[in-house]
């Protein structure tokens, strides 16, 4: 079994940065592709980004231009950084770890104020 523990979530206002760390607790396998979602009050889960071993991402059209995903394969970590933060980006953040398995963290929360 597989655990992610997520962390870097927090409070911060409009036009602010945050930085997103997700990391496995085994480090002797290889991961595919890692991600983060989020999830809004009222709303659906969500992609915001992902990439693959490789290297390759895509992202939600909502946040290209401001957000970067990123991994270290040697530590199974996935990072997100966030800037030009608006409060429409406010949700839980979970970031996700598939191929093989396919596992899920706790989710952290982002609050950004007006």
């Amino acid at each position: 079994q597989v655990q992610l523990v997520e962390s870097g979530g927090g409070l911060v206002q409009a036009g602010g940065s945050l930085r997103l760390s997700c990391a496995a607790s085994r480090t002797a396998f290889v991961i595919n592709t890692m991600g983060w979602y989020r999830q809004a009050p009222g709303k659906q889960r969500e992609l915001v980004a992902v990439i693959t071993r490789g290297g390759s991402t895509n992202y939600a059209d909502s946040v290209k231009g401001r957000f970067t995903i990123s991994r270290d394969n040697a530590k199974n970590t996935v990072y997100l950084e966030m800037n030009s933060l608006k409060p429409e980006d406010t949700a839980v953040y979970y970031c996700n770890m598939y191929g093989p398995g396919n596992y899920w963290g706790q989710g952290t929360q982002v609050t950004v104020s007006s």
